[in-house]
């Protein structure tokens, strides 16, 4: 597949490095000569250096031949303004945009036919921030995410020593996993994922990653002893794009604080909140915290757009009695870093957009994808359909799949309803199916069988 970005910058890096290694034609474009000149140092890519909106940069980029264009530079215009003039000039590729602004987003009608005509448009903001609301309302898990429009979670917990899952076999499990409709999907140890299978022991801090009915999770949790008292109390540092709507998503129910260090920003932040308490001053600032009671926090979220000072603040609001901590990293490697700080969980924001562009970029009738630990594995949500080919899934049975190891079936929805998974289940047209690929790898033996016809 030919695949056009359009931006050096965070996420168009993160989105070449995902899908460069899967042989895939990759051309970047960006004005900056020397973010290029990194990426191309990295990858087997080829770059184009000017302005991404211009006809005759996208020309030189060879949009006419590109399957699909990702418009992912830092200015909201320059992404939709390059689509406007793909599909007037060149109407081929798929073109998806990201788009920032609140301004935009809340008048959907600016986007599709009778508007500026972008296929797919994605908040990496509001995927952030969603992705953080639902850590909150399950404390005590390291990642969660849905599938089939909500029905299906998955979600993963760290083993603590001495804590109910350690030493056990999955094949124990099966009396604390409701009528098999839950499922240990995988097991990453120190970074690295082991099988799964029934032998398969789970040991002192390895992440497990169960998927389960949206209405069981709850329950799960709490057989495994890791349902936590809910986070009521919550402090925010940094007042930005996903900082200000998380207060809003949250301040109807819970107690909330912004700190905010740019007092225009903190005025325009007051102006629209409702119910939250907005904090001029530095969210590193030990005499700010001890003022504002960070004892009694419930919470401590660290997402400034600064990774070094999220790690201090969270690592220092831990340390003054805060109960948890959520730490925002846009540097992979900066979580090595983590270790020892008390901080709890760190939020990807690379890692959860990258899954929003990926559902648009795989073969296969794709529904949702989540990127998962540092972007080496992949869970997918594909809807099954009849093949001319010998490939499709449609008709058979999940025993006669032979999907490679490293695949595991996670969960099966038909008709909107979850429904149990067994060696004899036949596959009907439509069915939806959540996997997950140990390794990004493996992701094209699902492709294979859930092409449409």
């Amino acid at each position: 597949m030919k695949i056009l970005i359009l931006g050096a910058g965070v996420t168009g890096s993160s989105v070449a490095e995902a899908l460069a290694s899967e042989e895939n034609d990759i051309v970047v474009v960006d004005f900056k000569p020397e973010l290029l000149d990194a990426l191309k140092e990295r990858f087997d890519i080829a770059t184009v250096t000017g302005n991404a909106a211009h006809p005759s940069v996208l020309e030189q980029a060879d949009v006419l031949n590109s399957d699909i264009v990702i418009a992912a530079t830092d200015r909201d215009e320059t992404n939709l303004l390059a689509c406007l003039i793909i599909n007037s000039l060149y109407s081929r590729p798929k073109t998806i945009a990201r788009v920032r602004a609140v301004d935009y987003l809340e008048h959907p009608q600016l986007f599709g036919p009778n508007g500026i005509p972008v296929d797919f448009v994605i908040s990496p903001e509001q995927v952030v921030m969603q992705s953080i609301r639902n850590l909150i309302e399950y404390p005590g898990v390291l990642h969660i995410s849905d599938f089939a429009g909500g029905l299906v979670r998955l979600f993963s917990i760290r083993v603590v020593n001495g804590g109910f899952l350690t030493g056990r076999k999955i094949k124990t499990l099966k009396d604390r996993l409701v009528d098999g409709k839950i499922r240990v999907a995988a097991i990453f140890r120190q970074g690295k994922p082991i099988i799964v299978n029934g032998e398969a022991e789970i040991q002192t801090d390895d992440e497990v990653f169960f998927v389960a009915p949206k209405s069981e999770v709850r329950n799960v949790l709490k057989e495994l002893n890791k349902l936590e008292q809910p986070l009521n109390r919550i402090m925010i540092a940094g007042g930005g794009h996903v900082g200000k709507r998380l207060a809003l998503a949250l301040e109807k129910d819970h107690q909330v604080k912004i700190i905010e260090k740019d007092a225009r920003r903190a005025k325009k932040i007051a102006s629209e909140v409702h119910n939250s308490t907005v904090l001029l001053g530095d969210c590193a600032d030990e005499n700010l915290l001890i003022n504002e009671s960070i004892e009694t926090m419930d919470l401590f979220c660290a997402i400034t757009n600064n990774d070094g000072v999220n790690i201090i603040s969270a690592s220092l609001a831990k340390s003054l009695g805060a109960r948890k901590t959520i730490c925002l990293l846009n540097h992979l490697s900066y979580s090595k870093l983590l270790p020892g700080t008390g901080i709890d969980v760190a939020v990807l924001p690379n890692q959860e957009t990258l899954g929003s562009i990926l559902k648009h970029v795989r073969r296969g009738d794709v529904v949702q994808v989540s990127s998962l630990c540092g972007g080496t594995a992949e869970a997918i949500e594909a809807i099954a359909h009849k093949s001319k080919g010998s490939n499709s899934v449609v008709g058979r049975q999940v025993k006669s799949i032979n999907l490679p190891e490293g695949i595991v079936m996670g969960a099966l929805i038909r008709n909107e309803q979850v429904i149990c998974v067994h060696h004899d289940t036949v596959f009907e047209e439509n069915d939806h199916v959540v996997m997950f690929a140990i390794d990004k790898k493996l992701v094209s033996h699902i492709e294979k069988i859930f092409q449409p016809i």
